[in-house]
C-alpha cells in the first residue's frame, strides 16, 4: 500500500478536478488541460505508464470517441454553413413575432434543439441565441447560460436520451410511466432556470413596429428545415441502422444515423444557398474544428482513464463505507459522479447498479421509481455543474466568456432543482 492509497480517491480525483479547473481558468487550452489532468489521475491512483498509455489508445480507437468526435465537428459545420449562408439570420427573422415575448424567444431554440440528444448540441443554437441576445443587451455569460441551460431541459424524462433507456432497463422500470412521472421536472427547470435571467438588463429593444401582426409560419420552417432534418432524419435514420448494425455489434448505429442525417443538412444547406466552393474551404478548414476534435478526444481520455483507474468504483466505496442513509447517498452518489465525470450516461452506468442493490436491501424496492427520480435529477444537477460538460466548455468558448462567470447563474438553478426533486420524491414515495 502506497501514500497515496491512504488518501481517500475523492480527495484525490477532486485535487485533478480543481487542477484543470485552474488550468482552464490561466487560458491552458481546453484540450491540454483534459489531457494532462488525464496523466495526472492516472498517476494518483496507481495506473502504471503502459497502462495509461493503453487506456488512451482504447480511448482514442473507441467507436464512440470517433464519431462523438465527428458529430460534434459537423454541427459545427452545419452552424458555419447556415451563418455564412445567412440562414441564421434569416431563420431569426422569420421567427421573430411568432411568440410575442423575445424573453421567451431566447429560450425556444435551445429547447428545440435540446429534443435531439446530440452531443455538444450546445453550439447548434449558440448563433441564434447570440442574435437574440443583442436586442436585449445581454451579456456574454448570461447568454452562455441560457443556451446551456434550456438545451438540456428534457433530458430528466425525454425517451430518446440514453440515461433514460439505461436507466428504465436497469431498474426495470415501465419506459413510458418512467416518462409521465418525470415529465414534471421539465416544468420545474424551464421555470427556475429563468430566476438568473429574469430581469435581463432591462433595456433591450422587445417592441417591434408591427407587434400585432403575426407573421406566417411557413417561411421560419423553410428556414429552420437543415435543423428538422438533423432531427428527424437523424431519429429515423439511427432506428434503421440500429435494426442492421446492432446484430452485428456496431453499437454506435445511432451515432451513424446523427451523422448521417447532419451529412444531408449540410448539403441541403449548401445547395439551397449556392455556398461557393471558397465559402466551403473557410468552413471547413477552420483552426476551430481541429481544437474541438482535440478538445473532444483529450475529454473522452480523461473519463477513459477515470474507468480504467478505477477511481469511481473507490468514491462509492468510500460512500457505501460512510454509512450514509438511503436517501442522501442517492442524492450525493450520483451528484458526485456525475459532476466529475461530465457526462449522464457515466453516473447512470456506474451508480445506478448500486443504487438497486442499496434500495432492494433496504426493502425499499416498491418505490424504486421515486429513487430513481431522484437519483437521475441529482446526477444531472451534477453534470450541469461540471466543467467537464461538454455543451457548458462549447458554449462557453462559442460566447468566450468563463467558466467562473456561467456559474455565478448555474448554482441558485442546480441547487433549486434538486431540492424540488427531493419534495418530489416525498410526494411520489408517499403518494405512488
Amino acid at each position: 500500500m502506497t501514500i497515496l492509497d491512504s488518501v481517500p480517491a475523492l480527495v484525490r480525483v477532486f485535487f485533478i478536478f480543481a487542477l484543470i479547473v485552474l488550468a482552464i481558468r490561466k487560458k491552458f487550452s481546453l484540450g491540454n488541460a483534459f489531457f494532462f489532468g488525464s496523466v495526472g489521475m492516472g498517476l494518483l491512483f496507481g495506473l502504471a505508464p503502459d497502462g495509461m498509455a493503453q487506456s488512451m489508445f482504447r480511448s482514442l480507437t473507441d467507436p464512440q470517441t470517433v464519431s462523438l468526435a465527428v458529430i460534434v465537428s459537423l454541427i459545427l459545420v452545419l452552424s458555419h454553413s447556415m451563418e455564412a449562408a445567412g440562414q441564421m439570420e434569416r431563420l431569426l427573422s422569420r421567427f421573430q413575432g411568432l411568440i410575442k415575448k423575445p424573453k421567451l424567444n431566447i429560450v425556444v431554440f435551445p429547447a428545440l434543439i435540446g429534443l435531439l440528444p446530440m452531443p455538444g448540441g450546445a453550439i447548434f443554437s449558440a448563433p441564434m441565441v447570440k442574435t437574440l441576445g443583442k436586442t436585449l443587451l445581454l451579456k456574454n455569460s448570461q447568454l452562455s447560460y441560457i443556451n446551456y441551460w434550456y438545451r438540456h431541459i428534457w433530458e430528466y424524462w425525454w425517451p430518446l436520451y440514453p440515461g433514460v433507456l439505461l436507466t428504465t432497463t436497469l431498474a426495470n422500470l415501465n419506459l413510458w410511466l418512467f416518462v409521465v412521472f418525470l415529465s414534471p421536472l421539465t416544468a420545474v427547470a424551464m421555470i427556475i432556470g429563468y430566476w438568473p435571467v429574469r430581469a435581463l438588463n432591462g433595456n433591450g429593444d422587445e417592441t417591434s413596429p408591427q407587434k400585432n401582426l403575426r407573421p406566417p409560419f411557413l417561411p421560419f420552417l423553410k428556414e429552420l428545415l437543415p435543423i428538422l432534418i438533423v432531427i428527424v432524419v437523424g431519429i429515423v435514420a439511427g432506428n434503421v441502422f440500429s435494426l442492421f448494425l446492432l446484430p452485428a455489434g456496431i453499437t454506435v448505429s445511432k451515432e451513424l444515423g446523427l451523422i448521417f442525417a447532419l451529412f444531408i443538412a449540410i448539403h441541403w444547406v449548401w445547395q439551397a444557398n449556392g455556398i461557393s466552393g471558397a465559402q466551403k474551404k473557410r468552413i471547413l478548414f477552420q483552426k476551430q474544428l481541429l481544437n474541438l476534435f482535440y478538445m473532444v478526444a483529450a475529454i473522452l481520455v480523461f473519463k477513459g482513464i477515470l474507468e480504467d483507474s478505477h477511481a469511481v468504483e473507490a468514491i462509492s466505496r468510500e460512500l457505501l463505507a460512510w454509512q450514509i442513509p438511503l436517501v442522501p447517498i442517492t442524492i450525493l452518489l450520483p451528484f458526485l459522479v456525475g459532476g466529475v465525470a461530465g457526462i449522464t450516461i457515466a453516473f447512470v452506468g456506474t451508480t445506478t447498479p448500486i443504487l438497486i442493490q442499496l434500495i432492494h436491501a433496504a426493502g425499499e424496492g416498491h418505490h424504486m421509481l421515486a429513487y430513481m427520480m431522484l437519483a437521475l435529477a441529482s446526477g444531472f444537477a451534477g453534470v450541469l455543474l461540471s466543467p467537464l460538460h461538454l455543451c457548458l466548455l462549447l458554449s462557453n468558448e462559442y460566447f468566450a466568456t468563463p467558466l467562473s462567470h456561467v456559474y455565478r447563474h448555474l448554482y441558485l438553478p442546480s441547487a433549486a432543482l434538486v431540492l424540488a426533486s427531493c419534495a418530489y420524491f416525498f410526494v411520489l414515495y408517499h403518494f405512488l
